[in-house]
């Protein structure tokens, strides 16, 4: 009772009361942001230079989060939402936005937390680029499976939680997986097979898993269960195979686990192939149910050209490519460079690495199991330095370890690919009291319709 009575002295609105508020910025998610008697607060499915009526919902000392009520001045840059289940399904966040208004937005968002975070003043950041066609860009999708008084429910979680959504058609994944997600629910129904209780850690069926390859046309389909047994899994592949152009895999993965982790360790085989393939670019690549692989191959190829143009390679480097993953950009490095070192800790994903350079014929690709903040200073303790040094770390960023280790190397160049500004901003003021400067951010649009951007940066040595 105390803590209410400090909050409504301090705080100049109340939660559950409507206001009307003008939207002048926009958040990290995507949500507008504006001021209610100076006092912030986020709104989402708002935009820049509308004014809107909310309703206040969430409140701390703070800042606020209005639900919107009624968009009282829209602004030219609002879109109409083609998805149905838009303001449901907590897949996509700005649908409601003009793409032309998303890709400004996504460079601004590089802006701010540069400035913000980093520190940096006068980095040049380009215009996002974007694609030709923003929708039916993912090649992967990975979906729940449910069923709600006997109805079969196979979407996405609404935000904030794990009631499913159910989903006839999304407008970002690839269009085959639509009608293969209704031939899965029509099989659910005939034959009346169970689906994961997350209560009682009870039934079969617990996801669906999705994954095409662009360039191939290549399919697989990954039905995740919790239990070994599968009913009906001859007349689940007899419908796939009658029904699916492409089809070349039919997995199943068991997750018997109680936990949010999509996919088991354990897979089967239940017809056809144990991988698919795709390419990006010029290389080819095998896509098993575990491996990684990224999920836009168009805005990919975007993505690792930029990168080697950044690295500015001549023939005669020595490359490190940190927190490689499979190899992809190492692959792309490989053929301007004399050798690429490429360090990943995840065994699986070396050995996927080492099975992509020899399909692609690649002998000066060499790649350490080991996390990168101990390899790469133990490849500088042998005299092995690199000219340049790529790094791609997941969204915590990079270690400061690893930073200073490859500061104290002094390469010429360094190009750090990231999935988060917040942390990259946070590791180039690292790398800039370290002596090296950023150049230039080319801000790249893997995500069309959702807040997500990625970049590419290109750094040199004072």
């Amino acid at each position: 009772m105390k803590n209410k009575i400090v909050l409504e002295e301090t705080v100049p609105i109340e939660k559950n009361k409507d206001y009307e508020i003008d939207i002048t910025g926009m958040g990290y998610k995507g949500e507008g942001v504006g001021k209610i008697k100076n006092f912030t607060t986020f709104v989402e499915e708002s935009i820049i230079g509308e004014t809107v009526k909310i309703k206040i919902v969430k409140l701390s000392k703070k800042f606020a989060f209005g639900k919107l009520i009624k968009i009282m001045k829209p602004s030219p840059d609002r879109a109409e939402p083609f998805c149905s289940i838009y303001k449901r399904c907590g897949g996509c966040q700005l649908q409601h936005l003009s793409y032309d208004s998303q890709l400004k937005y996504k460079r601004q968002k590089v802006v701010d937390a540069i400035t913000r975070i980093g520190k940096l003043i006068n980095v040049k950041v380009n215009p996002t680029i974007g694609m030709a066609i923003p929708y039916r860009y993912r090649n992967k999708m990975q979906l729940p499976i449910g069923k709600e008084e006997s109805e079969v429910k196979i979407g996405f979680y609404a935000q904030r939680t794990h009631e499913i959504i159910d989903m006839d058609s999304c407008i970002i994944q690839d269009e085959i997986a639509d009608n293969i997600v209704k031939l899965t629910k029509e099989w659910i129904e005939k034959y009346n097979i169970s689906t994961y209780n997350e209560l009682s850690n009870g039934g079969v069926l617990r996801h669906i898993m999705i994954r095409r390859g662009f360039k191939t046309g290549e399919v697989m389909v990954v039905l995740v269960t919790n239990e070994r047994e599968l009913p009906y899994r001859k007349e689940f592949i007899d419908i796939m195979v009658k029904s699916v152009n492409g089809i070349k895999s039919i997995i199943q993965n068991i997750n018997n686990k109680k936990t949010n982790v999509i996919l088991g360790e354990e897979c089967e085989t239940l017809w056809g192939q144990e991988t698919i393939s795709d390419y990006i670019g010029e290389f080819k690549f095998k896509i098993s149910p575990l491996s990684f692989f990224q999920v836009n191959p168009i805005q990919t190829e975007v993505l690792y050209n930029k990168t080697l143009e950044y690295a500015g390679l001549h023939g005669t480097e020595i490359v490190f490519d940190a927190y490689c993953g499979t190899g992809t950009i190492s692959l792309f490095l490989s053929k301007k460079c004399k050798k690429v070192y490429g360090v990943e800790i995840v065994p699986q994903a070396i050995e996927n690495a080492i099975e992509n350079a020899e399909a692609n014929k690649i002998n000066n690709a060499e790649f350490i199991v080991e996390e990168s903040e101990k390899a790469i200073p133990e490849l500088i303790n042998k005299g092995i330095k690199a000219q340049v040094v790529v790094m791609d770390p997941p969204r915590k960023g990079c270690g400061k370890v690893l930073l200073q280790a490859i500061a104290k190397m002094s390469p010429d160049k360094i190009v750090y690919v990231s999935c988060d500004v917040g942390t990259l901003s946070r590791d180039l003021a690292i790398l800039q009291d370290l002596g090296y400067q950023t150049m230039e951010i080319q801000p790249v649009d893997m995500f069309p319709q959702t807040a997500h951007v990625e970049c590419v940066v290109k750094l040199s040595l004072i």
